[in-house]
């Protein structure tokens, strides 16, 4: 965990998925680096600036002075890029036979970060950047990581950069929503981001007076569903607004997913679709499907997602400056606390299906499909 050694020159680079706030966690990072006399670089889309320089005309590497940072607190996205494609450590390589593999290239970029002089690296990202940031710090890279994903699903910190902003914009939409529903009579199937995580969907869902959630974490039976919204004009209700995570399933089904490719993620999609599509039969009523997708990403970010960017970017400098490395900032109310990257990448945190907030809708009549 200590390191000790003199930090001049500290990296910084943003990786996976875009979310509010990460412009205010760089600019946190620059002004208390270089209030601490660190020189500052800027490391374009992930690991790219390194690993593939000639593609970028700063050479994939950027200075970042004050002057640089100045006024992106509020802005959305990311003023360095970020990419979710191109993992170093299973990288998309042509073998001699003219086929893909993914080959492990951690080794390479340690000693890009020995040539540019890099001493220390704060990664922003969620599980996929962290896992690599992991590994850097165990080949000798001093490493802090900074938790971001809108989806919410890092353990051991309460609350991610970014997910606040997605949740207020998700219930927003849900407001505007219920008066289109209500005017037509219909049915509106709203699908949210999160992956295999529902935390977006149960929050939004629940603020927003949604009928039914369908969340990963409770595999669904269409009929339930059905049931659950026969019963809204027994009590004067003409309409209905179902809340679909990216991520749900039917019990004893699969997840919805568009497409595979090397080096990344499965692109997941479709489950609004599919549950509007079962659900139209059975209710009788027109189903119409409202995918929010990458909406919930963009955007100025909340009061609240600016102050835990800016909070946790000075801390990941404090974490340097106190010698510690292979560890993630963590917001531990009402504290910002120090996590070895090992356990928060070793298991996802999804919805715990007794949660009070679950336990809440359900007292309040919102059906889960279970």
């Amino acid at each position: 965990m200590g390191h000790n050694g003199k930090i001049k020159r500290i990296a910084i680079n943003t990786g996976g998925g875009d979310a509010p706030g990460l412009n205010a966690v760089i600019r946190a990072v620059v002004v208390s680096a270089l209030h601490k006399g660190y020189e500052v670089v800027g490391i374009r889309d992930g690991y790219n600036g390194l690993m593939k320089p000639e593609e970028y005309p700063d050479g994939g590497l950027v200075t970042l002075t004050r002057g640089k940072v100045r006024g992106i607190t509020h802005l959305g996205g990311t003023i360095l890029g970020t990419t979710n494609k191109g993992n170093p450590a299973r990288y998309p390589t042509m073998g001699p036979d003219g086929k893909m593999f993914e080959k492990d290239r951690t080794d390479d970029l340690m000693k890009e970060f020995h040539e540019h002089k890099i001493d220390a690296l704060v990664a922003l990202g969620g599980d996929g950047s962290l896992g690599i940031a992991n590994i850097l710090a165990k080949k000798g890279l001093r490493v802090i990581g900074v938790p971001k994903t809108i989806d919410n699903d890092l353990d051991k910190t309460v609350i991610t950069f970014g997910f606040d902003t997605a949740v207020s914009f998700s219930t927003e939409c849900l407001d505007r929503l219920h008066s289109t529903a209500s005017a037509h009579q219909r049915v509106m199937v709203v699908e949210v981001m999160g992956r295999y995580a529902g935390w977006i969907a149960l929050n939004s869902g629940i603020s927003g007076n949604a009928d039914a959630i369908l969340i990963p974490e409770i595999p669904y039976d269409i009929k339930k569903v059905a049931e659950a919204l026969h019963k809204l004009p027994k009590r004067g209700k003409h309409y209905a607004i179902v809340m679909v995570a990216e991520g749900a399933k039917p019990v004893g089904g699969e997840v919805s997913v568009v497409s595979k490719e090397l080096g990344r993620a499965d692109k997941l999609g479709g489950a609004g679709e599919r549950v509007a599509r079962e659900l139209e039969p059975l209710v009788g009523k027109e189903c119409r499907t409202v995918v929010l997708g990458h909406l919930l990403r963009g955007g100025s970010p909340t009061t609240f997602d600016r102050l835990i960017s800016l909070r946790f970017g000075a801390a990941a400098v404090r974490a340097l400056d106190e010698g510690k490395s292979g560890v993630m900032v963590a917001l531990d109310p009402p504290t910002v606390r120090y996590v070895p990257l090992d356990e928060v990448t070793s298991r996802m945190k999804t919805v715990p299906p007794a949660c009070d907030t679950i336990v809440t809708g359900r007292d309040l009549g919102i059906s889960f499909g279970d």
